[in-house]
């Protein structure tokens, strides 16, 4: 009988493991999408700094965003089983500060050229050091900010898809998918921001035979593509910030999301009922990170004039 038992009680944790490898799955493909926005952010913030500090860089942001998913994963589960009304507006926040963030950057290169900091020459012999170490921790900081927006927006729609099983499972779920897009997301992040130093290593190669050969040229490519790469990243993850919030905010407003549907039903290619949606979110945020600075950026000025 005790064998029996045992045996029944693989059987059945063999079974929830399947179920829960299967929703893992589902919910991957939904949050794919989304998923991509987070790489393409994560490389854009992180790009800039000192090579000798790009991993260390990444490491750090890749810790905050485990600690984001540990207040995440529990907080969706209580908010969405004691306050499910709230998952909305609160995620329509989060969608309005990404917006917010993208105007915000934008206008700091393009219109506004902030003051030098004056540092005292007392407090420090190196302060180009100083000032590296201070955009060095704002980038993380502002990272880490990103990733939990973009890892509340994962979490949500993973909680979605399963509502429908047992709480155990719900975890188990939402769970794997943190591990999985933490570990998927900063690994390709500090492979992509390595490039450089991979084709730098490749193209100086000693070996004078048809490998070496082949090895340099493959290690010079990737040294001109590299730069290309990360500018491109940047220009995708500025755009990834109106994309997602835009899209969170017009799905939170029925009115605006189900014109956008109805505009996209009429469109007769099926790439433009994809393409025209994604623009119109796009548009949409940009519109709200304006709004979202022209009311913060006074504040801001009172506050500090009070102050």
């Amino acid at each position: 009988m005790a064998g029996a038992s045992l045996l029944t009680l693989i059987d059945d944790i063999a079974t929830i493991l399947d179920d829960v490898s299967v929703l893992t799955k589902v919910a991957a493909k939904k949050t794919a999408g989304v998923l991509g926005d987070d790489l393409a952010l994560n490389a854009q913030q992180v790009n800039g700094v000192n090579a000798d500090r790009e991993l260390p860089v990444v490491w750090a942001v890749a810790k905050g965003s485990m600690l984001n998913k540990v207040i995440l994963v529990p907080a969706a589960l209580a908010i969405s089983a004691l306050a499910p009304w709230a998952v909305i507006p609160l995620l329509m926040l989060g969608g309005l500060f990404l917006c917010f963030e993208g105007v915000e950057k934008l206008y700091h290169q393009y219109f506004h050229h902030a003051e030098p900091k004056h540092l005292d020459p007392q407090q420090t012999s190196n302060p180009t050091e100083i000032l590296a170490d201070d955009l060095e921790k704002e980038k993380i900081k502002g990272a880490i900010r990103t990733d939990f927006i973009l890892s509340a927006e994962i979490i949500v729609i993973t909680l979605g898809t399963v509502a429908s099983v047992s709480f155990s499972n719900q975890v188990m779920v939402l769970v794997g998918i943190a591990i999985i897009m933490t570990v998927g997301v900063y690994g390709l992040v500090a492979a992509i921001v390595k490039l450089d130093d991979g084709g730098l290593y490749l193209a100086q190669c000693q070996a004078q035979t048809i490998i070496g050969a082949i090895k340099r040229k493959f290690g010079f490519a990737i040294l001109k593509f590299a730069p290309y790469l990360m500018k491109a990243l940047s220009v995708l993850g500025t755009a990834a910030m109106f994309l997602v919030g835009g899209a969170i905010l017009t799905h939170g407003i029925p009115a605006v999301h189900h014109g956008i549907e109805q505009l996209a039903a009429g469109l007769s290619a099926a790439w433009l009922q994809w393409l025209v949606p994604t623009l119109l979110d796009g548009v949409f945020g940009v519109v709200a990170g304006i709004a979202a600075l022209l009311i913060v950026m006074p504040a801001q000025r009172l506050f500090q004039s009070r102050q």
